[in-house]
């Protein structure tokens, strides 16, 4: 199962040709993560508050055609690979009038406690994030 995040572009998403902006695909990234996790009825302020916080460990984005002022993306999420401390997420970006791709990526969380060191997942964060495995991470933890 994917998560399904759409996005409006504005005139402050582009540059001055019109195209968005590079760095906004990982906003886009961090905002459709953040949707995923509500979904499943988790507050990342309530988590950070009781001692879980995510940190981004590493980020590769990938630029398949230009996102325009204008247009409707849609941003699909999925779990990669789910570790004891870690989530791997896979993105894609499409152009909701037309299904083409604009950017793929990935983005690998890491989770810290208060004093910033790794901190074991929940067993429900775990769950939750199964069921939107791309078939790597339905087996389980890794």
């Amino acid at each position: 199962m994917k998560h399904i995040h759409r996005v409006k572009i504005y005139y402050e998403d582009t540059d001055c040709g019109g195209v968005v902006y590079y760095a906004n695909y990982l906003r886009y990234f961090e905002r459709a993560r953040t949707e995923l996790f509500g979904a499943e009825g988790f507050s990342l302020k309530k988590l950070a508050e009781e001692g879980t916080q995510f940190v981004v460990a590493e980020a590769f984005l990938k630029y398949l055609a230009p996102g325009r002022y204008g247009d409707v993306l849609l941003v699909e999420t999925w779990a990669e690979k789910i570790g004891s401390v870690s989530i791997v997420f896979g993105h894609l970006v499409v152009r909701e009038e037309t299904g083409e791709r604009l950017a793929e990526g990935r983005v690998k969380l890491g989770a810290v406690g208060k004093d910033m060191r790794p901190t074991r997942l929940g067993r429900d964060i775990i769950q939750s994030l199964v069921r939107y495995g791309d078939g790597a991470a339905k087996g389980g933890v890794r």
